[in-house]
C-alpha cells in the first residue's frame, strides 16, 4: 500500500480525501439531518401553535357561556319575573321583596366572569338600583337596546357595546327577558357586561410572538392584540389589515355556539418565528457534522503515513545543514512531490557546497583584502591629523594664558579642550549624569565667557540620580538649542534653568530658557522627529537625540515642549532610570 501512494501525486491523494472523506460525508449528512429535523420541528411548531390558538378561542367560548348559563337562570326564573312584574303600592314592599330573593341573586359571588349585571324595566314602581335598571328613553336609544328588543327568538345576543369613556371595548350579552309572558305586559331586558380584564387576559397570556384577532361573522374585527389598530373605536374589516409577505395566518372557527355562529379567532405569525426552532436545530447538523469527521480523520491518518517518514528525513537533514553538515538524502525512489522535493534538497547541498568551495571563500578573500585597504587608508587619515596634537596645543594656549594671568581665557580653552576630548571620545557610549553635567558645564562656562552679562544659568540635580547612567551627550543639544536659538537673540537678561530630578522608575530633565521661543512651525518639526525613522544626520543635533533615544528605549521615553513666539521654551525629557 505504502509504495503506490508514494507515486501519487500530492494534489490527487488532497482530492481523494477531500472527496471521500469530507465532501460527500458531510454534505450527505448535513442534507438528511436539515430535511429530517426541519421538517419534524415545522410541522411541530404549525401544530403548537394551532393549539395555542385554539386554546384562546375555547377560553373565550367558556366566558361567553359562563354569561349565557346566568342569562338563562335569570330568563327562567320565575320568582324574579314575578318581583319584577309586580305593581308596588308602597316602596317598602319592593324593598322587602328585593332583600328576600333579588339581592341574593344579583350578588352572587359565582358572577365573577362579569364586570356588571343589570336588568332593565320598564316597571315604574320598580327601585332602579341594585342591578335593577329603568328603560329610559335614553335607554332605548342604544344599540345594544334595540338589537336586543328586536330579537324575537329571545336568544341571547353577544355585541361590543359602548362603554361610558365612549370606546365599544366592552363585550355583552344582552337577552329579551319573555319566558313568562302571562306574568304580566312589563318589558324586561337583562344586560351583562364582561370583564374587559379577563378578555384581554385571554388574548395575551399565550406564548404567540404574533397578532391575534377576534372576528364576527361578517369577518370584521372585534378584538385585537395588535397596538396599531384602533379596534374599540368601530368595526374594521380584517381584510383592510395591511400584513406582509412572509405572514403566516393560522384560523379557528366557532360552529358550535348560535350566537357566535361565523365568528372565528385569526392569529398572524412571521415566519422567522414559526421557522426560529428550525434555526435552534442547526445544533443538531453541526454535532452530526462533528461525528462524522471522524470517518475523514481515519482516513488522513492512513494516507499521511506515506509522507510522515520522508517529511522527517528531510527535515533531519535540514538540521544536519543547520550544523555545517551537508549530507544528501540517500535513495530518493518515489516520484510524488516529497519524492521530488527529495531530489531538489539533494541538489541544492550540492550546489552549496560549490558555491562555499568556488565563491564564498574566495569572496572573503576579497572583502578582508578591501577591509585591509581602507583600514589602511583610515589610518593615513588619523595620521594626518592627530587629535593629541589639537589637545596639546589648546594645553600649551592655556598654560601660556596662565603665564599671563589671563585666568578666565585659561579656564575657557580648559573647558574647551575637555568638550573636544569628549566629544571624539565614543568607545564608551553611556555615561553617569555626573559626567555628563560636567560637560554640560563646560559648554555653559564657554557660552558665559562669549555673552558675558547676557547670559546666567541655574542648575538643580537631585543628588540620588548623580549615578544614574544616560547615553553620552544627550542633554547638550537642548542646553545648546536653548543658548543659541534662545538666549543669543537676546540683548540682555538671558536665563537658562535646568533640573533633573527622579521620578518612581523615571528620570525627568528639564531645561527652560526666557528667549525668543518658538512658533508652531518649529514645534511640530520637533514632535515630527518622534515619529519619524529617518537616520541620524551629520550633525550632533535634537534629531539624533530623539533617534538614539528611540533606538536604547522604544516607545518607554517621553518628549514635550511648552513654547511660544516671545515667552521662551520649556523642554521636558523623561527616560527610565538605570543605575
Amino acid at each position: 500500500m505504502k509504495p503506490s501512494l508514494n507515486n501519487v501525486r500530492l494534489r490527487d491523494k488532497m482530492l481523494i480525501l477531500y472527496f471521500l472523506s469530507v465532501f460527500i460525508p458531510i454534505i450527505a449528512t448535513n442534507a438528511i439531518f436539515y430535511q429530517v429535523t426541519t421538517s419534524n420541528v415545522k410541522n411541530q411548531k404549525m401544530k403548537d401553535i394551532s393549539l395555542a390558538l385554539e386554546q384562546v378561542k375555547n377560553e373565550f367560548r367558556d366566558e361567553i357561556n359562563d354569561a349565557i348559563g346566568i342569562s338563562t337562570v335569570f330568563y327562567t326564573d320565575v320568582n324574579m319575573n314575578e318581583i319584577l312584574e309586580k305593581n308596588y303600592t308602597e316602596t317598602h314592599e319592593y324593598v322587602t321583596a328585593y332583600d328576600s330573593y333579588l339581592r341574593r341573586i344579583l350578588s352572587n359571588p359565582v358572577f365573577n366572569s362579569v364586570q356588571t349585571l343589570t336588568i332593565f324595566v320598564d316597571n315604574p314602581t320598580v327601585l332602579h338600583s341594585g342591578g335593577i335598571g329603568f328603560i329610559s328613553e335614553d335607554v332605548k336609544k342604544t344599540e345594544w337596546y334595540k338589537l336586543g328588543n328586536d330579537n324575537d327568538q329571545s336568544q341571547p345576543i353577544l355585541i361590543r357595546a359602548v362603554a361610558e369613556n365612549g370606546l365599544r371595548d366592552t363585550f355583552s350579552i344582552v337577552r329579551k327577558m319573555d319566558y313568562y309572558e302571562s306574568l304580566g305586559i312589563t318589558n324586561k331586558i337583562l344586560k351583562i357586561d364582561l370583564r374587559s380584564t379577563t378578555i384581554r387576559q385571554i388574548f395575551t397570556n399565550l406564548n404567540l410572538q404574533g397578532n391575534l384577532y377576534l372576528l364576527n361573522a361578517d369577518n370584521q374585527i372585534e378584538y385585537t392584540t395588535d397596538p396599531e389598530i384602533e379596534w374599540d373605536k368601530g368595526s374594521i374589516p380584517f381584510k383592510s389589515i395591511k400584513k406582509s409577505e412572509d405572514t403566516i395566518e393560522f384560523v379557528e372557527e366557532y360552529t358550535t355556539a348560535n350566537y357566535m355562529e361565523g365568528w372565528s379567532v385569526v392569529a398572524t405569525i412571521a415566519d422567522d418565528e414559526v421557522f426560529y426552532d428550525v434555526n435552534q436545530s442547526r445544533n443538531l447538523v453541526l454535532w452530526s457534522a462533528s461525528i462524522i469527521l471522524i470517518v475523514p480523520t481515519i482516513i488522513i491518518a492512513w494516507m499521511t503515513r506515506s509522507i510522515n517518514a520522508r517529511i522527517i528525513q528531510i527535515l533531519k537533514h535540514m538540521k544536519k545543514v543547520r550544523n555545517q553538515l551537508f549530507d544528501t538524502i540517500p535513495q530518493v525512489t518515489a516520484r510524488d512531490e516529497i519524492g521530488q522535493l527529495s531530489v531538489g534538497f539533494n541538489e541544492m547541498i550540492l550546489q552549496i557546497k560549490s558555491l562555499i568551495d568556488d565563491v564564498y571563500i574566495a569572496d572573503i578573500q576579497k572583502k578582508d583584502l578591501e577591509l585591509q585597504r581602507r583600514k589602511a587608508q583610515l589610518n593615513a587619515l588619523q595620521s594626518q591629523i592627530n587629535p593629541h596634537f589639537l589637545f596639546n596645543a589648546l594645553e600649551t594656549i592655556r598654560m601660556r594664558s596662565l603665564m599671563k594671568n589671563e585666568v578666565e581665557t585659561a579656564k575657557i580653552i580648559h573647558s574647551m579642550a575637555k568638550i573636544f576630548r569628549t566629544s571624539l571620545t565614543w568607545n564608551k557610549d553611556r555615561v553617569t549624569v555626573k559626567e555628563e553635567m560636567e560637560f554640560i558645564l563646560c559648554f555653559l562656562e564657554i557660552q558665559k565667557y562669549r555673552f558675558e552679562d547676557r547670559l546666567s544659568y541655574q542648575i538643580d540635580i537631585a543628588p540620588s540620580v548623580f549615578s544614574c547612567v544616560v547615553p553620552k551627550m544627550m542633554f547638550l543639544p537642548f542646553v545648546e538649542n536653548a543658548s543659541i536659538h534662545g538666549i543669543e537673540p537676546l540683548r540682555q537678561g538671558g536665563l537658562i534653568e535646568i533640573s533633573i530630578e527622579r521620578s518612581k522608575q523615571d528620570m525627568v530633565f528639564v531645561i527652560q530658557d526666557n528667549g525668543v521661543g518658538m512658533g508652531e512651525d518649529k514645534i511640530k518639526q520637533l514632535y515630527d522627529y518622534l515619529k519619524s525613522d529617518e537616520i541620524m544626520g551629520e550633525r550632533i543635533g535634537v534629531q539624533n537625540v530623539i533617534y538614539r533615544l528611540k533606538l536604547i528605549y522604544g516607545d518607554r521615553f517621553s518628549f514635550r515642549i511648552d513654547s511660544a513666539l516671545g515667552k521662551g521654551t520649556t523642554m521636558r525629557l523623561s527616560i527610565p532610570v538605570e543605575e
